[in-house]
């Protein structure tokens, strides 16, 4: 994969189909898996302008290899919002090329572009390869996530 052919860009309406297939891996990975009306719920909303989910895809070639969901949010610390990159997924054979680093960029750029002060985001602690990216894109908040589900 030449990094020149390289495209990151918003997700079309038209296609549903290759999400859906990433979508499916990145859950896949992380052991989840969430029923029809979560997946045709949240392509609705990537879709909806007045919705703050976002999408943005990698594509190589014509063919997606990578996808990121992200969300804008506001916050009691600054005027402008936060952004919150929710979800980062690349195809293993695209793994290692560039694809995650290209992607948090584009959505970094987004964030900037719509005021937002920054981006946040989480992963597993045995995310080793992840990882390794990360920690050259941000820095470590030193938080812990607690969660509570309903």
């Amino acid at each position: 994969m030449a990094a020149s052919s390289l495209v990151i860009r918003p997700v079309r309406t038209d296609e549903r189909e290759p999400w859906e297939g990433l979508w499916s891996d990145y859950l896949d990975f992380y052991r989840a898996s969430i029923g029809p009306e979560v997946r045709d719920a949240t392509w609705a909303r990537l879709h909806d302008p007045l919705v703050p989910l976002h999408a943005l895809v990698a594509e190589v070639e014509g063919r997606l290899v990578g996808l990121t969901h992200y969300v804008y949010h506001a916050s009691a610390w600054t005027v402008g919002p936060y952004c919150y990159l929710q979800d980062l997924f690349t195809a293993a054979e695209a793994r290692g090329r560039g694809v995650g680093r290209a992607l948090i960029e584009a959505v970094a750029e987004a964030a900037r572009s719509a005021g937002a002060n920054r981006i946040h985001w989480l992963t597993m602690e045995d995310n080793a390869a992840a990882r390794t990216l990360y920690d050259t894109l941000a820095s470590r908040s030193g938080f812990i996530q607690y969660r509570r589900i309903f």
